[in-house]
């Protein structure tokens, strides 16, 4: 058996209709590995917070291994702003997160929208209620430890793998 390095591997390229909004994320490192993630799963576009550390920040450089150079990303200022444009896109607006109406994310079902936009919130706080309230659905991870959360990078990584698992097999 013999590891592969990168030369070597040759991925199918696919893009699908999914854009990430990270709600003020902190970390560069958690920015640049979402970043990651992202692009690793065939994300259309990536939305940072104009708060969050941004692509000219080393650490976010290092952990995003040059996918901020091949990932479409966006700035924004307001969240709610952001939303409100990605409705009007005919987006749906799905959170990544623990609500009283959250479904589990192994059982919804992502392949029954067009476009899909997932937003995931800051490490420390999660998403903030006003975008809560815009967005059509929300999905958790189930967990089965104490824990009731993971690394937002983690989430992201289960979540992105769920959705075009479904979107793959449509």
């Amino acid at each position: 058996m013999e590891q592969l390095n990168h030369i070597k591997v040759k991925n199918t390229q696919k893009s699908f209709p999914i854009v990430v909004v990270g709600e003020e994320l902190r970390t560069p490192q958690n920015v640049g590995m979402s970043m990651r993630t992202s692009e690793a799963f065939g994300v259309s576009a990536f939305y940072l917070n104009s708060n969050s550390p941004d692509t000219s920040n080393r650490l976010v450089q290092r952990t995003a291994r040059n996918t901020d150079k091949t990932l479409t990303i966006f700035s924004y200022d307001n969240i709610i702003s952001l939303l409100t444009k990605l409705k009007e896109e005919e987006y749906q607006i799905i959170a990544l997160e623990i609500t009283d109406t959250s479904k589990n994310i192994h059982d919804y079902n992502f392949t029954t929208h067009a476009k899909i936009a997932l937003l995931i919130g800051s490490e420390r706080f999660g998403i903030n209620k006003e975008a809560l309230k815009m967005c059509d659905d929300s999905v958790h991870i189930p967990m089965y430890g104490n824990n009731s959360s993971m690394n937002v990078v983690n989430s992201l990584s289960v979540s992105l793998y769920e959705i075009t698992k479904q979107l793959n097999n449509k």
